[in-house]
């Protein structure tokens, strides 16, 4: 169960309603001398940063074109029209690049972005209510739904085939199976 990025802009945008821009990753440093910079991607949105494409950077959300995008050990390298130097790249550090909505095309199967997922109605598979998806945690190796019911109790269930059995964006539901200690009150 792969997440697709979630948006930047601080609202709460719902299952039916998607954000304007999307985040793909981060500029991390300059790279060389020539403009380059180290760009860390956040998900697989980052297939859509290809020559020519805009990006948009920073909390303002600057239009700029990319220039070249390639790997780079672990991470990529990216360049961009404006972007000559190494005092220019420094700029960007930190900097969060998003992609509008739009421009990202269909995700694949089994892959959901965090706002399609937050405000899910949770079921076990036996029917029984656990409440809604309330916050999402990125913990590196798979993510992990927070799922509060309305007396404030959470199970955290961690976005895994074996836990998540189906995602029905149009019925707002979760199906899930509860493994064995996933419940404050059940035995481990």
């Amino acid at each position: 169960m792969r997440m697709g990025s979630s948006d930047s802009s601080g609202r709460k945008p719902d299952a039916r309603q998607p954000p304007e821009y999307l985040v793909v990753g981060r500029i991390l440093r300059p790279h060389g001398l020539r403009g380059l910079m180290v760009f860390q991607p956040f998900s697989d949105l980052v297939q859509n940063l290809v020559p020519s494409n805009t990006v948009y950077i920073g909390s303002e959300r600057i239009p700029v074109i990319i220039r070249d995008f390639q790997p780079h050990k672990a991470r990529f390298l990216l360049s961009v029209e404006g972007c000559e130097d190494c005092n220019t790249a420094e700029r960007w550090r930190g900097e969060v690049v998003h992609i509008r909505f739009e421009e990202a095309g269909p995700l694949t199967a089994d892959v959901y972005y965090h706002w399609q997922i937050i405000d899910l109605q949770v079921v076990t598979s036996e029917g029984e209510s656990l409440g809604k998806v309330v916050q999402i945690l990125e913990t590196g190796a798979n993510d992990v739904y927070v799922v509060r019911d309305q007396n404030g109790a959470e199970v955290l269930l961690p976005a895994i085939e074996e836990v998540i059995l189906e995602v029905d964006l149009e019925l707002s539901r979760m199906v899930v199976k509860l493994l064995p200690g996933m419940r404050a009150d059940s035995p481990r």
